[in-house]
């Protein structure tokens, strides 16, 4: 690969992890402001349904974390290749991409 489609692969794959990181976070969010809506429901006696319903959110949104979190570990994996590939390539030693991209690899913890 060429340094130039090595950069353009590093911005792709540095956003597209970015972007699952983010959405895994707010997928988390959501369940901690659903359980706390839940519990709202059943210390105000609120119908069977809508306690059911908040619980059937909750577990979508579980399934959702998990998806997320696979995905994003397949994204980590593509870019750490990726940024193994460009360390080679001496003309991107200390290009801004690959930083980013080292920057966003460590903020995923995988």
């Amino acid at each position: 690969m060429d340094t130039r489609a090595i950069k353009r692969q590093l911005k792709i794959k540095t956003g597209a992890l970015q972007r699952l990181l983010k959405e895994n976070g707010l997928y988390a969010k959501e369940i901690g402001d659903l359980e706390i809506r839940r519990e709202k429901f059943i210390a105000d006696n609120r119908e069977e349904w809508d306690i059911k319903n908040v619980g059937k959110l909750i577990e979508e949104s579980k399934k959702m974390v998990q998806d997320t979190q696979t995905r994003m570990g397949r994204a980590a994996l593509d870019l750490r290749d990726l940024v193994v590939a460009a360390k080679k390539q001496e003309a991107l030693a200390e290009d801004e991409d690959l930083l980013k991209a080292e920057e966003v690899l460590g903020n995923a913890n995988l």
